[in-house]
């Protein structure tokens, strides 16, 4: 186990601890370049489970882009203001750990920064299980451009942890999925002097301070946008969108015996198609 998820597995209540924040997390966070959306979900129009949705910052995207989208998180409050940000997609509470989806019943996974939180080993067979034979699984983080000195400074005072994508690895070493594809994009988010501060209060680390420790660094990220902003017309923050997507690996091949007989690895399962919701508890 890295030293990442060593850190922060002990501390995963963090990951359900937004929605105190919900409404600034909204307001602060980036969007994702829509070339990111495309190459995520494949092109065209799909069957998509977002997991850990949040506030639906990624969710507006892909519904707008045409796909059939379900939703979940594990904080109610996040889904609230997703609920208002996108009415359209069903949205239910629920965890990557155990997910409420048939077996073989969506096209795409995607998990836009979150998947650092998720338990893996539990995790991954949930998102294999719930995909179609020739399905993927797309992950994407927005991480800070920090080859500028002054963004690099921001990344200083806000923290870095939700734009660490090591976790991504964890595709790579499952033998659940394929080969591994990443690409990346840039795009800029702009922000203001009270658009940077709702970014601030976005952060776990944000978020497991006291009343005082909350104040005193809301004043030094004040005072970060008086050195660098420009007033009213704001800063532009550069970032990078990394994204990673990994196809399930057919369960089908892998009980299959060399004469094309099924092996006695167990019962195959449905592929969903003989049901009236794919997603049954999202009616």
């Amino acid at each position: 186990m890295s030293d990442e998820l060593s850190e922060t597995r002990p501390t995963v209540d963090r990951a359900r601890s937004f929605g105190s924040v919900a409404d600034a997390y909204d307001r602060g966070r980036p969007s994702y370049p829509d070339e990111a959306v495309t190459w995520l979900t494949g092109g065209e129009a799909k069957v998509v489970l977002e997991l850990g949705a949040g506030t639906g910052k990624l969710t507006r995207q892909l519904v707008d882009a045409g796909h059939a989208v379900f939703a979940t998180d594990p904080d109610e409050a996040m889904l609230e203001v997703l609920r208002e940000r996108v009415p359209e997609v069903s949205a239910r509470t629920a965890t990557a750990e155990d997910i409420p989806a048939n077996d073989r019943s969506v096209d795409v996974v995607v998990v836009a920064q979150a998947f650092h939180w998720f338990d893996h080993e539990a995790a991954l067979p949930e998102i294999a299980r719930i995909l179609k034979p020739g399905g993927h699984v797309a992950l994407v983080w927005n991480s800070r451009d920090e080859r500028i000195p002054w963004v690099r400074r921001m990344g200083d005072l806000l923290g870095r942890h939700d734009s660490n994508t090591s976790s991504s690895q964890h595709l790579v070493t499952s033998e659940l999925f394929g080969f591994m594809e990443e690409t990346s994009f840039k795009h800029w988010q702009e922000v203001n002097r009270d658009s940077v501060l709702d970014l601030a209060r976005s952060r776990s680390s944000y978020l497991v301070m006291d009343a005082d420790d909350q104040e005193q660094h809301l004043a030094e990220v004040r005072a970060f946008y008086d050195d660098y902003g420009r007033g009213m017309d704001g800063m532009q923050i550069p970032y990078v969108t990394r994204c990673y997507r990994a196809v399930v690996v057919d369960r089908d091949e892998q009980t299959t015996s060399g004469d094309d007989e099924p092996s006695q690895g167990g019962p195959v399962v449905s592929d969903g198609t003989d049901t009236d919701m794919l997603l049954i508890d999202f009616r």
